[in-house]
């Protein structure tokens, strides 16, 4: 059984291309070489890439080559995701499939993608900047023990194919990005697809069973030292306010859990942490995709009498506010139940 999913980003879940080209043609011109058409690029255009800047540009320092490439990056330019790649998405998720990002796109690059198209919480883990995926495929699977046989990479070029190998995962190549069919076809990709349609097809489909196990998450309802709440306001959860959380890995205990997302989202340290409730969340409307959590709640105090909040790309913005005024603000249902038990067993008060 295929629990483990790893995909590439550019060509293979965002159509990036245009932005890309633009970088590397005005890198191109930086050094007085011509710029390249589409199908230029894509006729000459490898990975790894360092091995396709050794041939246009010879000579130049890769740092500096990177420096110029994302100086040059057009923010401003829209990176829709391919078609169907949402709906894979969405359909590892509710089958309890583990997925992770390996990308050889800059990790600001991507976080900005993403957290703008809202995929960033599909993703248990996500390696960018990565020169050679043949070797850090292998390490990122000894570190999140994934069994290669249960393992499956997908990817849009013969790099990503041959990663795979090196790997012994199954590879997916997928006929929408950087290569074409018959560049794909010279490394022997497992399967090979046009798209990402098929793909939730030959995983087994959206039958109900084993498959489509709940996914245990923790959440926090923060207190500081004047005795005001965290909340904060994300896109997963139709932008309404809540309490930061997220998934247990695979090896943690759930406070150590705890600690670790509520560091990565707002970059605060906690104290006492004491447990409040389970809640079983099943198919909550309000979350950006199909989804059955189990969420672990929790009420804790910061760390040190005037807290820094320091937001990652999942939330949007935050506000320090007294019992009342948490009340009253437009939260999303489990935040609202865990803050009325927290009243009714006299665990908050103002």
């Amino acid at each position: 059984m295929i629990k483990n999913l790893i995909f590439d980003w550019s060509g293979t879940l965002a159509n990036d291309l245009g932005s890309v080209l633009h970088a590397t043609n005005a890198t191109l011109e930086h050094f007085g070489k011509p710029a390249l058409t589409e199908e230029a690029f894509r006729e000459c255009f490898r990975l790894p890439f360092t091995e396709f800047y050794e041939e246009v540009l010879p000579g130049i320092e890769l740092s500096e080559l990177q420096r110029l490439y994302r100086c040059h990056f057009p923010d401003e330019w829209e990176v829709p995701l391919l078609e169907h790649a949402r709906e894979m998405l969405e359909y590892g998720a509710a089958t309890g499939r583990r997925m992770v990002l390996l990308s050889s796109a800059p990790l600001e690059h991507f976080q900005r993608q993403a957290g703008s198209l809202g995929v960033l919480g599909f993703f248990e883990r996500v390696a960018c900047g990565v020169i050679d995926k043949r070797s850090e495929l292998v390490l990122l699977l000894a570190a999140m023990e994934m069994r290669p046989e249960e393992t499956i990479f997908v990817g849009d070029m013969r790099h990503d194919i041959e990663a795979a190998r090196a790997a012994g995962v199954m590879s997916v190549a997928v006929a929408t990005g950087y290569e074409s069919v018959s560049k794909l076809l010279t490394v022997d990709p497992d399967v090979l697809l046009r798209d990402l349609q098929a793909m939730p097809r030959m995983l087994g489909g959206w039958k109900a069973g084993a498959e489509m196990l709940p996914v245990a998450t923790v959440g926090a309802l923060i207190r500081d030292a004047e005795g005001r709440f965290l909340m904060i306001r994300t896109h997963k959860w139709s932008h309404r306010w809540g309490i930061p959380g997220g998934k247990i890995q695979r090896g943690e205990s759930c406070e150590e859990a705890l600690r670790r997302e509520v560091r990565e989202e707002t970059g605060l340290e906690l104290g006492k942490v004491v447990f409040v409730m389970v809640q079983d969340c099943i198919e909550p409307p309000e979350f950006l995709r199909s989804a059955h959590f189990l969420l672990l709640n929790y009420v804790v105090e910061c760390v040190g009498a005037c807290p820094e909040v320091s937001l990652n790309e999942e939330a949007q913005e935050f506000v320090w506010v007294t019992l009342e005024e948490g009340i009253a603000m437009d939260l999303n249902q489990p935040t609202r139940v865990l803050l009325e038990e927290c009243v009714k067993r006299g665990m908050v008060g103002e």
